[in-house]
């Protein structure tokens, strides 16, 4: 398949697929006449790379899972992406709390609201002694 085919088959511009070939995360499967030509190797590569976006994961990290052999490096992988996005979800658990007390706080607006003023004010680092 040419590189346009395999844009077109996965929604992909096709800069997408020289940038990743380019970072060395897909190689065409020989070149006829000049051009990539991509097997099915490629193809399987892209859907991996595709689902690792859905997914969060960064080129890096893509690559660090393509690239070694080690069952044990693609789970640690695995392991520091999951920390990161519990940790997203954390913060994101939080905004959402704080948005929705801001939604049903009496106050007439919301940022004169006790709990969202305090909230400011832990956010204030200390003063540093000189």
């Amino acid at each position: 398949m040419t590189i346009g085919e395999v844009a077109d088959r996965f929604g992909l511009a096709t800069h997408v697929l020289r940038h990743w070939e380019a970072v060395g995360l897909i190689a065409p499967a020989r070149r006829v006449s000049g051009r990539r030509r991509y097997g099915r190797d490629a193809l399987a590569r892209v859907a991996f790379i595709q689902q690792c976006k859905e997914l969060g994961f960064g080129l890096e990290q893509v690559r660090a899972m393509l690239d070694t052999t080690d069952p044990a490096a693609r789970k640690e992988v695995l392991a520091r992406h999951d920390a990161e996005l519990k940790r997203r979800i954390e913060s994101a658990v939080a905004a959402r709390e704080l948005i929705a007390h801001g939604l049903r706080c009496p106050a007439p607006d919301f940022i004169e609201c006790p709990n969202f003023l305090a909230g400011i004010e832990a956010r204030i680092p200390p003063a540093r002694e000189r």
